[in-house]
């Protein structure tokens, strides 16, 4: 583990405390945890690493971005910024809301694109088991993500992405 990634695992802990995943209740952490280890499965940089336990961060903690920059600079918070949604809850209704996301990672970095699509398949198993009735919902939005904004993304995580998505549809 590089010092960055190790640097980047901590603030994660540091920032997400008490967190607790919201079907199982085991600590938040565990979540870009497991986003981190899936990137590392694809070609990856440390900066993409870091991001990806970090890609919650801002969205879900009191930290700024600020904070992110001084700590690990540009290359990891902009990362870190372009997954973090746009839109803000006077932006709409969740469709409005997601339409402005959707445009948001659309414009993202490649290497942001894949981080993002290792998010969706951590949190898709994990909704698909435990609340299949709202897997509906969110596999149609993911299924919107992937064909609108993911397909620079890498290929193998993608294609991931889309086997989740196709076999929740031929499901429900």
């Amino acid at each position: 583990m590089s010092n960055l990634e190790k640097r980047a695992r901590h603030w994660a802990i540091r920032w997400h405390g008490d967190q607790v995943r919201k079907y199982t209740g085991e600590p938040y952490w565990r979540h870009p945890e497991a986003v981190a280890a899936l990137v590392k499965t694809v070609p990856h940089t440390q900066e993409m690493i870091a991001a990806a336990y970090m890609h919650d961060v801002i969205e879900d903690t009191p930290c700024t971005e600020a904070q992110m920059r001084a700590e690990f600079g540009d290359a990891v918070t902009d990362l870190v910024m372009w997954l973090t949604d746009a839109s803000k809850h006077s932006d709409g209704n969740r469709q409005a809301r997601k339409l402005i996301d959707r445009a948001h990672t659309a414009a993202a970095l490649p290497q942001a694109k894949t981080i993002k699509l290792a998010d969706l398949i951590d949190n898709s198993k994990s909704i698909l088991v435990r609340d299949p009735e709202f897997a509906v919902t969110y596999l149609r939005e993911k299924r919107l993500l992937l064909d609108e904004a993911l397909r620079e993304g890498d290929p193998t995580l993608w294609r991931i992405a889309d086997e989740i998505c196709a076999n929740a549809q031929s499901r429900g």
